[in-house]
């Protein structure tokens, strides 16, 4: 049982525990992090697609001088559907060949392919020896591992710090497993079911704050050398190599998602690139002056089949904006393996 600490021994503006998932790291609105990282990209890029059609359509219709004039014109159209076809083709040759060069790294002669699979066997063999069963195929499943793991050491410290002498020690230690063990709990529930492929075991692995753990274990065994035994030592150097498994297994995780996010992309954006070529060049032949009289609800034909056209053509550069909003989010966010704090919000 531990001792009752002495209040007026302790500096309890010490910061031992912090913000544990990503969006209070970060201090930013869970809307705004739903929308980069959590939503599903396709929702994402229609309803970037809507967004554009409803403002080229009342933007048209309502801001002055009146652009209806210039729409019934079939120069403004060729003009406007031809640039697209180039712009449509050239960006979608630019996608497809850095997605492959991203993709690159997955090939090679025998003996590199030999090394990977040596350094990733290597890792499992570790970690199987770390939590004492063998790994997990399923990367939900073997991140939930390594996490189990650091809770119950982080418990094990919690319980074996009852005969320090040290109140402040005894009471940064309550905090510090304290927030390890609440931060474990939460991720493995998030881990749970978790599918690879649809961002929600990255999405998961980004609220395990294990930078920071790591770093006031190493503060914890540097300020109170004189406290700890070399049985509380033990302890904390175990719960740090555990936090430090977590970190390239993670990065694993998330490249795989990379590679798996950029082929998907590369795959949509060929698919959306036929049609809207199809759009483009149909609009450049019946786009006649004339050709699309009256309105509807107010609004002129011409204007509704032009901005809907127009939203076709842009699906492929819609889907880029999706998914790399993702991707460069999530790269900004995960940049420090190690220790190393990135973001004001945390410092």
């Amino acid at each position: 049982m531990t001792a009752d600490v002495d209040d007026s021994a302790v500096d309890k503006d010490l910061d031992v525990s912090t913000a544990n998932t990503m969006r209070e790291r970060a201090n930013e609105s869970r809307l705004k992090l739903w929308i980069l990282l959590k939503a599903n990209r396709l929702l994402v890029t229609a309803v970037l697609a809507v967004s554009f059609f409803v403002v080229f359509v009342i933007g048209v219709t309502v801001l002055p001088p009146p652009l209806i004039p210039q729409l019934n014109s079939s120069d403004t159209i060729d003009t406007l559907f031809s640039t697209m076809i180039s712009a449509v083709i050239t960006g979608v040759t630019l996608v497809v060949t850095i997605s492959q060069l991203v993709l690159s790294q997955e090939n090679g002669p025998l003996g590199e392919q030999r090394q990977r699979m040596e350094d990733s066997m290597d890792f499992r063999d570790y970690t199987e020896e770390l939590v004492g069963a063998p790994s997990p195929a399923d990367p939900s499943a073997f991140l939930r591992n390594i996490i189990d793991v650091c809770q119950d050491r982080a418990e094990a410290i919690r319980d074996g710090f009852g005969d320090i002498e040290s109140d402040q020690l005894r009471w940064e230690i309550d905090q510090f497993t304290q927030s390890v063990i609440g931060n474990s709990e939460t991720v493995r529930d998030q881990l749970q079911g978790g599918t690879f492929g649809n961002f929600d075991v990255v999405f998961a692995a980004l609220n395990y704050n294990y930078g920071w753990k790591i770093f006031q274990i190493e503060r914890l065994l540097n300020d109170h050398e004189a406290d700890l035994g070399e049985r509380e030592n033990e302890l904390l150097n175990e719960l740090k190599t555990a936090l430090s498994m977590f970190g390239p297994a993670r990065e694993h995780v998330k490249t795989l998602y990379f590679e798996w996010a950029l082929t998907s992309l590369s795959q949509l954006i060929l698919y959306a690139a036929l049609p809207a070529l199809a759009v483009a060049g149909i609009m450049m032949v019946i786009g006649e002056a004339g050709t699309f009289p009256g309105s509807t609800l107010g609004i002129e034909n011409i204007a509704l089949l032009v901005g809907a056209s127009l939203t076709v053509t842009l699906l492929p550069f819609l889907l880029l904006v999706s998914y790399i909003s993702r991707i460069v989010t999530l790269a900004k966010r995960t940049l420090a393996i190690e220790p190393l704090i990135l973001r004001e919000s945390q410092r």
